[in-house]
């Protein structure tokens, strides 16, 4: 396969793109720096200017992807509406999300939990933050840790939702209707009162 010309600068970002659709098609076992060189139509060397080995490869997938769902999630926030609004619209880009690239979640989140600092802590830190604005002003203690776990819950909820739509056991209209119930139940739990404060 001919090399193809790249801008300086725009071979890691080809790369992630082509691994991205590596892990829709194949999952993380598909991935490997020669496959996505020859994909990418370059030499089998070339990405080790940018991902010294599988692993470093991982990691980039892994910011990418907390990149990419906390800006689906800010677009979400952006729009008017009250509060059952805001997070149904969080809420479904959310899933959507972990429908649509279940392999890139999984790997974000082993990454995030593997102990490893750096900039996929950053960037999974940047999410959460996120979620944090979409429950209104800062309560006051001791709400932080409600807001902590509240934060947790909704994430393992949608992830949840999501896992039964990836596996088929039910259909994403039926998993658009589990949100809706997750979320009302949550919401309206106590400890969604004590999380949401005066947001």
């Amino acid at each position: 396969m001919p090399e193809r010309p790249f801008h300086h600068g725009n071979l890691r970002a080809v790369l992630l793109d082509e691994a991205v659709q590596v892990l829709r098609e194949d999952g993380v076992d598909g991935l490997s720096l020669r496959d996505l060189a020859r994909r990418a139509g370059v030499s089998h060397g070339a990405p080790r200017s940018h991902f010294v080995d599988r692993q470093a490869l991982l990691d980039a997938l892994a910011v990418l992807g907390f990149e990419r769902l906390t800006t689906a999630v800010r677009r979400a926030l952006s729009g008017s509406g009250d509060l059952d609004d805001r997070f149904r619209r969080v809420a479904m880009a959310y899933v959507d999300f972990a429908i649509d690239d279940a392999a890139l979640m999984d790997l974000m989140f082993q990454a995030s939990t593997a102990g490893r600092s750096g900039p996929v802590q950053t960037a999974a830190e940047s999410l959460f933050a996120v979620l944090d604005g979409a429950l209104g002003a800062s309560a006051p203690e001791p709400g932080e840790d409600a807001r902590t776990t509240f934060k947790l819950l909704f994430a393992a909820t949608m992830q949840g939702i999501a896992a039964l739509v990836v596996s088929r056991r039910i259909d994403r209209p039926q998993g658009e209707r589990l949100v809706e119930a997750a979320l009302g139940t949550m919401l309206r739990s106590d400890l969604g009162t004590r999380a949401l404060g005066d947001g």
